[in-house]
């Protein structure tokens, strides 16, 4: 969802309660209203607060960015939070470059990230489930900008 939250969650990975404490974050950002994500970020912080302070901190400090994105209707929140897509691209450079410990230069590192972008996203043909309805907030939220990308 957000880069600044999601860095505290490096203290809570390898302990246990992860998938708990992940369950109860799920709640605050797929939230139908922002009143609702406040309430399951006060029933975090009254489960976690002890065991993960600086995660629940750092989700109630940066509260009012995160909460803009409520303004904005599901599908397009969906987009902000669902990071699969990301991750994936992220994982296939790692397993290129994981394979091969050392490079002669970095050239050769580009050569192989260039060569592991241009396999990845070939398989990039599927649309996103609900694009006509996403296009058509973003075209309502953005207008203008959003044109200029559209082939």
């Amino acid at each position: 969802m957000h880069p600044a939250p999601d860095k505290k969650l490096d203290q809570v990975y390898f302990i246990q309660g992860y998938k708990s404490f992940t369950s109860d974050l799920k709640k605050i950002y797929k939230a139908v209203s922002e009143e609702a994500a406040l309430a399951a970020l006060e029933d975090l912080s009254d489960k976690w607060s002890k065991k993960y302070p600086l995660s629940v901190k750092s989700w109630k400090n940066n509260w009012s960015e995160l909460s803009t994105y409520f303004k904005y209707p599901e599908e397009l929140r969906r987009i902000v939070y669902t990071t699969n897509s990301v991750e994936n691209f992220h994982r296939s450079l790692r397993k290129v470059t994981k394979a091969k410990s050392a490079f002669v230069n970095d050239m050769a590192l580009m050569k192989i990230l260039y060569l592991a972008t241009m396999d990845t996203t070939r398989k990039w043909t599927e649309r996103m489930r609900d694009w006509p309805i996403i296009f058509s907030q973003l075209d309502i939220y953005f207008g203008e900008r959003i044109k200029e990308y559209v082939v």
